[in-house]
């Protein structure tokens, strides 16, 4: 089995010792996306919307950099502080996802990264050349 690790540009994940995603035998294994920017610091404190479209923005860049894409992904997991925002998660898969839609499961939680922090997103895709 290969491991090749995905690196992004701007990496705003390097300090934490993670990588973006790891491709390994025809899959990409997305670290989980939160709503960092291009500066490490984390974009919309307090405003949901904000923070998921920049956690989709960060999903499909790493897809990108490991030659796959959104419509690659085979499951994906969405981590929300609260599940009032589950509305809001079925427009944004009308947004960044198309038919057929990947598996999927939304898990709240207590707590990500930072107490800001309001959603999180993972993924498993096929590689490019799949």
């Amino acid at each position: 089995m290969s491991l090749e690790q995905v690196v992004t540009q701007p990496d705003p994940y390097e300090p934490f010792l993670l990588s973006q995603a790891i491709r390994a035998n025809g899959f990409v294994f997305v670290s989980g996306q939160a709503a960092i920017g291009d500066d490490g610091k984390l974009v919309g404190v307090g405003d949901f919307d904000r923070q998921a479209e920049q956690a989709f923005r960060n999903l499909d860049r790493a897809l990108k950099a490991a030659d796959s894409g959104l419509n690659k992904i085979v499951k994906v997991t969405i981590f929300l502080r609260s599940m009032e925002n589950f509305a809001k998660i079925i427009e944004l898969r009308r947004t960044w996802f198309s038919a057929p839609y990947p598996a999927d499961s939304i898990i709240e939680v207590s707590s990500l990264y930072s107490p800001d922090a309001l959603i999180e997103i993972e993924a498993i895709a096929l590689d490019g050349g799949n």
